[in-house]
């Protein structure tokens, strides 16, 4: 692989995420090449030799390193403002390989009740079979947090927004506590994307990325990521190395692809969900809607403070439960039933029989998680189509 001529290192955000971390093929390609292979060749034995003992001196085996998947860690590392970043096969695998790469008997970890179904689980079903205690608390309350970090931790975990309750969480703040109990800070940023929210300006230590959302933004590809400093990277990389969430070629490609629009699309789809988030506000079927940028949500000053922009997600209750819920689905006519979200597609589920299905119901309720509530995620349509549809779907 060769380098651009004349690369920049002044770049803006924008071109960051269009230029960042490129190398090209003796062939010289506008896009960037996908070198699909699972192994290298060595013109001597000597040279394979060498390759083992200087690790990172050259690609040997794509479970370890790609080409490909080096330009989506580079690029996202770059406009993170990350030492280091591990592209790996699903959103899951990262916040697995967060959690575990260096934990140990006896370690704690802290973390609020609201969070994506599989990120509890880990936390409250996985670890603990090997020795791993947790601490869970209320996500928005800080005196939560102090009493559970008043006694050392390992890791402090949170989403925020959360999914699907967008409830935020001052990260700040909860950086500050987690450090002072000895605590790396990773924060879940796909909610937010890494548009429109900085974790490592805010305290975080760690940021894991679910790549199959927004960064690839059109339903096609799984990807996830890890974003950390050399210290942490120095005992993830083993980790990743011998267990093998690896990162597909292809995928790594059109996740390449993602990064390029993902602004555009993001603050496109963030206009829009305002729009249809107010609508939804002033509907008689609607309660409980919670979407950041509006002034009802409870935490909509945090989110003025810590976030660039709101999102594209959008919560809310239909009044009269799952029966409700449902007749309001069935109606649709362009939003899709989805269980995914950041798709150019707009995307709308049931949490409580879908993405949440498996937690238990008392746990649902504490976060939030009622019989009608709906998870909307915001498209590229137009906004007025949208609106109409969801118009629709409630008047029936």
């Amino acid at each position: 692989m060769i380098d651009p001529k004349n690369r920049r290192t002044d770049l803006k955000p924008q071109s960051i995420m269009v230029h960042a971390g490129t190398t090209r093929s003796q062939a010289a390609e506008t896009a960037e090449a996908i070198t699909m292979t699972s192994g290298f060749v060595y013109k001597t034995a000597e040279e394979a030799e060498n390759a083992f003992v200087v690790e990172g001196s050259r690609y040997v085996y794509s479970r370890f390193r790609n080409p490909t998947v080096a330009m989506f860690e580079e690029r996202l590392a770059a406009f993170e403002g990350a030492p280091r970043c591990f592209g790996l096969a699903t959103g899951m695998a990262a916040v697995f390989a967060a959690l575990a790469a260096d934990i140990k008997v006896g370690d704690r970890i802290v973390a609020p009740h609201a969070m994506f179904g599989s990120c509890t689980h880990i936390i409250k079903n996985i670890l603990p079979n090997y020795g791993v205690t947790y601490t869970m608390v209320e996500g928005t309350d800080l005196n939560d947090w102090k009493a559970a970090l008043s006694t050392p931790a390992k890791y402090v975990f949170l989403e925020s927004p959360a999914n699907p309750t967008l409830d935020i969480i001052d990260i700040a703040a909860v950086a500050e506590l987690a450090h002072a109990a000895g605590a790396k800070l990773i924060v879940d940023n796909v909610f937010a994307t890494p548009i429109f929210q900085k974790p490592f300006q805010l305290g975080a230590d760690i940021v894991v990325y679910s790549a199959t959302k927004h960064i690839d933004g059109q339903g096609r590809a799984l990807g996830g990521a890890i974003l950390c400093d050399d210290e942490f990277a120095a005992k993830l990389h083993p980790f990743l190395r011998h267990t093998g969430p690896t990162m597909s070629p292809f995928n790594a490609w059109l996740l390449l692809k993602g990064l390029e629009t993902l602004s555009l699309r993001v603050k496109a789809q963030s206009e829009s969900a305002l729009k249809i988030a107010a609508f939804l506000e002033a509907q008689d079927k609607i309660e409980g809607l919670r979407y950041p940028g509006l002034p009802s949500h409870p935490q909509h000053e945090l989110a003025k403070r810590q976030m660039t922009g709101f999102g594209n997600l959008i919560a809310f209750d239909v009044k009269g439960g799952k029966p409700a819920a449902f007749a309001a689905l069935n109606r649709l006519g362009l939003i899709l039933i989805s269980n995914n979200l950041g798709d150019s597609k707009s995307l709308i589920t049931h949490p409580a029989t879908t993405t949440h299905a498996k937690v238990p119901e008392e746990d649902k309720l504490r976060v939030g998680i009622r019989a009608g509530t709906i998870r909307l995620s915001v498209g590229l349509e137009d906004t007025d189509d949208l609106i109409d549809d969801l118009k629709a779907a409630l008047a029936g």
